[in-house]
């Protein structure tokens, strides 16, 4: 039989629920007390008579509630008192002051932490408009947020050339949705990214694929949303579900930006396409990846290019409005552009071509692809400005670039995709030779769906951190070496550990032996970029902070992703570094002018060149110059490089 509640319980029970209520409603009733205990004390010396000694006249209602309340805040007003009626009184209201003051103060101290623990939590909704939204948290979020603090750096710089004051204008911010405790997301971007250059960036703990959490960070408002895989066995599954939960939103909204996302397994690509509808875009990581790979290895400086097209602290790639040239070709606009290069044409409709002909006419309504530094404006000549010294041009056909000879070191998931790109990119009958830590069968099984065209393979079981290994495969004289990072390390850092050591022997047997080669090493921590202190012009160190380039190009301009699939694409326009000695005479000076007509006159696009006696000297740079000074005096050597776009 259920046992009847009793009167102490429904009272325990009543101030139970009570104290459980939020802060505000507990200091309201503290005060509501606090009330009826002066006003009941007031009116008692009121109807009892009672007053102050030497007071005249009775007390009134009002100066007893003052009286009162004042016994209520500070114990020390009964010393004076006389009377004992008048102090019993006094004394009953001072210690009900003091319980009443000492519960006020404990229920504001518990609602100041408890809300300190909501702000920590970060579970508090933003209150923004044109953010660019981030979810999920990856090693990339570093250089991302560093990207898009130089991006909106530029925007301002922008806004305040084209005469718009800024002090009406909130400065922008990036909003962080992870699941991470807010303060340790805030603590690490200070430590790792501390450079905002004036960007507000704003935090929240929740999980990403749950549409009741996604409201507190306003996608509908959000200018672009960034997709961010945390990684693990199944790499592509949050952003699967985090594209679900803002396809969901949309549909509630009918607004929000673009979305960015880049996922790791290329055959996940149409589905996630699918789940986020036309407003997404969508790329592998991997098979970018690869494909710089492949393309890097055979080409020092390569990489420095892409890092300088895609950063808007180099040259990147932009859009620009240029009504005048409407009319011309694309031909002619290419020398009429005085601080900026030329390399493609978007119609009015959206489409986007690199390197067209160069008799395509420009329509009003398009844009002109360039290459330019941003937050600086185009200057445009009155004339086309084409080279008026045609003799140091060469115009012989190109040489067909002989077989390539590459050994391939280490192995993981991208490795099968670096081959198939190297299949499509290298020259007929070029040949790989891989030396990893695996069963032949089982890299001969992941390589079974990768095309390689003519490219022939060697699969090795060996170790390339052993020394005598690397000594051995070395003495073949490979002039390319690949060093991916290992796949069964998970800590980034050990895995760079791994892909150094390799390097440094590489580069050790190269100064004992006196052979030629160029190393390119893929590492996860693009900090680790200078630990071994490359000092050989023709190595280069990749990482996926290029992958966070591309993220933010995308974010901050949709179309871009129409370049960026022609750069990245098999059959798309693709960027060399060819001889300069194949465009101009070697050792004559010339202006870049002169080199851009070269290139225009094999169907090409010229957009810089790489001079070797100042790779090893420049830096980051590695001796690269994109969009150049067209008029300034070069003279060639035979080791220097023309950078262009062309087709294969």
């Amino acid at each position: 039989m259920m046992k009847r509640a009793t009167v102490g319980d429904l009272l325990r029970y009543r101030v139970d629920n009570f104290l459980s209520r939020r802060t505000i409603a507990l200091v309201a009733a503290l005060f509501a007390v606090t009330a009826c205990v002066v006003l009941g004390a007031a009116a008692t010396l009121v109807v009892a008579g009672l007053k102050p000694a030497g007071s005249a006249g009775e007390l009134s209602f009002p100066e007893a509630v003052w009286l009162a309340a004042t016994r209520a805040l500070d114990p020390g007003t009964v010393a004076d008192d006389s009377g004992w009626p008048y102090r019993l009184i006094g004394l009953l209201v001072t210690v009900g002051g003091i319980f009443l003051t000492s519960a006020l103060i404990s229920v504001l101290v518990s609602g100041l932490d408890q809300r300190l623990n909501e702000l920590r939590r970060g579970r508090t909704p933003v209150v923004e408009t044109g953010h660019t939204l981030i979810l999920g948290w990856s090693r990339q979020i570093f250089a991302i947020l560093h990207e898009l603090a130089c991006a909106n750096r530029s925007r301002r710089g922008r806004r305040q050339a084209g005469g718009a004051g800024t002090g009406s204008r909130r400065s922008p911010c990036v909003v962080i949705l992870a699941e991470r405790d807010r303060l340790e997301m805030e603590e690490e971007i200070r430590l790792k990214a501390p450079d905002t250059q004036g960007t507000r960036i704003a935090c929240r703990s929740g999980n990403p694929l749950d549409p009741d959490v996604l409201q507190i960070v306003r996608p509908e408002t959000a200018r672009a949303i960034i997709v961010l895989s945390p990684g693990g066995r199944y790499p592509d599954l949050p952003i699967g579900q985090a594209m679900l939960a803002l396809a969901s939103h949309r549909k509630r909204s009918k607004q929000g930006g673009h979305i960015v996302a880049a996922l790791h397994n290329p055959a996940n690509l149409e589905i996630m396409r699918m789940m986020a509808g036309e407003g997404a875009r969508v790329f592998s990581a991997d098979r970018l990846m690869a494909y710089l790979v492949a393309q890097a290895c055979r080409q020092p400086g390569l990489l420095r290019v892409y890092e300088q097209l895609l950063s808007f602290q180099g040259n990147p790639i932009q859009f620009a409005d240029v009504p005048a040239l409407a009319g011309t070709t694309y031909g002619e606009a290419h020398h009429r552009l005085d601080n900026a290069t030329l390399i493609g044409l978007q119609s009015a409709d959206g489409a986007v071509q690199l390197n067209p002909p160069a008799d395509t006419p420009l329509q009003a309504g398009g844009r002109l692809v360039v290459i330019h530094r941003d937050g600086e404006p185009i200057h445009l000549s009155s004339v086309s400005r084409g080279a008026a010294d045609s003799g140091p041009i060469r115009r012989e056909a190109p040489v067909p670039l002989p077989p390539d000879r590459l050994l391939l070191l280490g192995w993981n998931r991208r490795a099968p995709t670096v081959l198939e790109q190297l299949g499509h990119c290298a020259p007929p009958g070029s040949q790989v030779r891989v030396a990893a830590p695996f069963p032949i069968e089982q890299m001969q099984a992941d390589c079974a769906g990768a095309g390689l065209g003519s490219l022939q393979v060697t699969l090795e079981t060996a170790s390339p951190q052993d020394r005598p290994t690397l000594e051995r495969l070395a003495a073949a004289d490979y002039p390319y070496i690949v060093i991916l990072g290992p796949a069964e390390e998970g800590d980034m850092h050990t895995a760079d550990a791994f892909s150094m050591t390799t390097f440094l022997h590489l580069r050790d047997i190269a100064q004992r032996t006196g052979r030629d080669f160029s190393i390119l090493v893929e590492i996860a921590d693009a900090r680790n970029r200078d630990l071994p202190g490359i000092t050989q012009a023709s190595d280069e160190m990749i990482s996926e902070v290029i992958v966070a380039l591309v993220l933010v190009q995308i974010a901050e301009n949709a179309d871009m992703g129409l370049v960026l699939v022609d750069l990245f694409s098999p059959g798309g326009t693709h960027v060399f570094l060819r001889p300069a000695g194949d465009y101009v005479q070697p050792g004559a000076p010339v202006s870049f002018t002169t080199v851009m007509a070269a290139a225009q006159y094999r169907g090409e696009t010229a957009i810089g060149y790489r001079l070797l006696s100042e790779a090893e000297q420049d830096g980051r740079l590695s001796g690269v110059h994109l969009n150049p000074d067209r008029f300034a005096s070069i003279s060639f050597s035979e080791q220097d490089r023309v950078i262009v776009l062309a087709k294969w």
